[in-house]
């Protein structure tokens, strides 16, 4: 009988320490952060970055017009070429212009990021749209209704905001974010919603709970991917 009592007794303790040990903060476990394998996602990813965004319902879309961003296409930069012109300098190969450096006459947009085709753009009959990574409309209705003026100009007209891509395809994207839309490349994922949290990271807009599943989701193929 005695025997069968410290038997039963040292069982009792193994257990309690192998519960112990499972309940211990700090060791992996499903809840334990947004990396592979429940770690915490590395510093400098867009996966660590998406936790440091701002988690808020989307607000009414009252008020909302383009021309709340500013006249569009301005020379912000100082360079004598509009935003547009500098972007199509930027994304096209073979470029050639109307003017010596600035209004872009033709070129092309080889591996459209949201399709991965090629497409031509020609001045006038343009099959190439300049994409607001983050829409005007999206951001509105996620902080920039509060912005002054100045601040939705420079959002309206920031490169890292901004991305030649095929038109058709842009315009089925409408206003959507990475909850509603995302690019039919598949391997162009990753770096659209790590520009999407870098440009609303930089500009404080927020995002819905949605919106941040959705984000987290897409890095979690890809959880090294970096902030543009």
């Amino acid at each position: 009988m005695l025997t069968y009592r410290r038997t039963l007794a040292a069982s009792t303790l193994a257990v309690a320490a192998l519960l112990t040990t499972a309940c211990t903060p700090g060791t992996d476990g499903p809840g334990d952060g947004g990396g592979a394998g429940g770690r915490p996602a590395a510093r400098g990813t867009a996966l660590a970055a998406v936790d440091t965004l701002t988690v808020k319902g989307r607000a009414p879309k009252t008020g909302y017009e383009r021309e709340e961003f500013g006249r569009a296409w301005v020379d912000v930069d100082g360079n004598g070429c509009g935003t547009r012109d500098d972007i199509l300098k930027r994304d096209l190969t073979g470029v050639r212009f109307t003017d010596g450096h600035c209004k872009v006459a033709s070129g092309t947009l080889t591996d459209d990021p949201y399709t991965g085709t090629t497409v031509r753009y020609v001045r006038g009959r343009s099959k190439v749209d300049i994409d607001h990574v983050v829409a005007l409309s999206d951001a509105w209705q996620k902080g920039a209704q509060k912005w002054d003026g100045e601040t939705r100009r420079r959002f309206a007209n920031d490169p890292l905001n901004l991305l030649a891509v095929d038109a058709a395809t842009n315009r089925r994207k409408s206003d959507g974010d990475a909850a509603t839309w995302l690019p039919p490349n598949g391997a162009y994922r990753c770096t659209y919603v790590a520009r999407q949290i870098a440009v609303k990271k930089k500009y404080g807009v927020w995002v819905t709970a949605g919106e941040q599943d959705a984000m987290k989701r897409v890095l979690g193929a890809c959880p090294q991917q970096k902030l543009p």
